[in-house]
């Protein structure tokens, strides 16, 4: 049995009519978006719609831009030094780019989630889970945070392990616990967009499910865009695949973007077919 017909065995049911674009009016609208560190041109021309209630993977060699290309949603990428992006990025119908635009409050409204768990080492779980709400909101009444630790929490599906917990370190909890405390985290802002890059890729097998089947109950909230280098995950839990990949030029590009079962069972490019078979990258 060839690679892609058993991906095709680990492709969820895609055929249910949330799962549609159809019906769907994008969330994010990306248009002719570059990114350059430097003089590095990183990523070339990219234009594709994110959805609400879905979740979107984006898969690829190392090096051809996935981190980039979301750290550039919320405007995280040009916090690097000499980094810059241009083109669009329309979020509702407003350019996060445009030149009133706000960076603070883009990144409110857009949530992000790193690879490796980074809970804050001097702060408890209870601090972890409210940080970002404090530099916010910071003069609320404790049983206002008490209600949004506990509610982000049971969004993360960490409560019940951690609610005996709280008045721990973040540290203290295991890798799968960290990542979910910082999905929690990332929670407590009510953000409309939550971005994840490569969030199980230090985790166990059984975490990483559990983060998986945390994304699968978050989609319906959220507009979810997932890294991950690893296939069988993009291929559970995703709705939408984009597969990039870098030329010689060392430049980012978009080669395919569509439903996850119709990229992993029947890609259009051949380069598409190669990457998920394991023949490329």
């Amino acid at each position: 049995m060839s690679l892609i017909k058993s991906m095709a065995d680990i492709v969820r049911s895609h055929s249910e009519t949330e799962n549609s674009v159809s019906s769907r009016e994008p969330k994010i609208q990306i248009r002719n978006l570059n990114a350059f560190y430097g003089k590095q041109h990183a990523i070339e021309d990219i234009n594709m719609d994110l959805y609400p209630g879905l979740i979107t993977a984006i898969i690829g060699p190392s090096g051809c831009g996935k981190s980039t290309m979301i750290r550039c949603i919320n405007r995280m990428h040009e916090v690097i030094k000499g980094a810059y992006a241009t083109g669009e990025v329309i979020v509702d119908g407003e350019n996060i780019y445009a030149p009133d635009a706000d960076p603070v409050r883009i990144r409110r409204r857009i949530g992000m989630v790193f690879q490796k768990p980074n809970p804050f080492p001097t702060k408890t779980v209870y601090e972890n889970v409210i940080a970002g709400l404090r530099l916010n909101l910071p003069k609320q009444k404790k049983s206002y945070y008490d209600e949004v630790v506990e509610r982000s929490l049971m969004a993360a599906a960490l409560w019940d392990e951690v609610k005996d917990k709280l008045n721990a370190p973040g540290t203290a909890l295991s890798g799968g616990q960290q990542q979910r405390l910082c999905i929690a985290r990332a929670l407590a802002i009510e953000p409309e967009i939550l971005l994840l890059d490569e969030p199980a890729s230090a985790l166990d097998p059984t975490a990483t499910l559990k983060i998986e089947d945390l994304l699968f109950s978050l989609k319906e909230q959220y507009t979810i865009v997932l890294v991950t280098h690893n296939m069988q995950q993009a291929a559970r839990a995703s709705n939408m695949t984009a597969f990039f990949i870098a030329g010689e030029d060392h430049k980012g590009r978009l080669v395919e973007y569509g439903e996850t079962k119709e990229i992993f069972i029947n890609p259009k490019d051949k380069r598409t077919e190669d990457y998920i078979s394991g023949r490329l990258g």
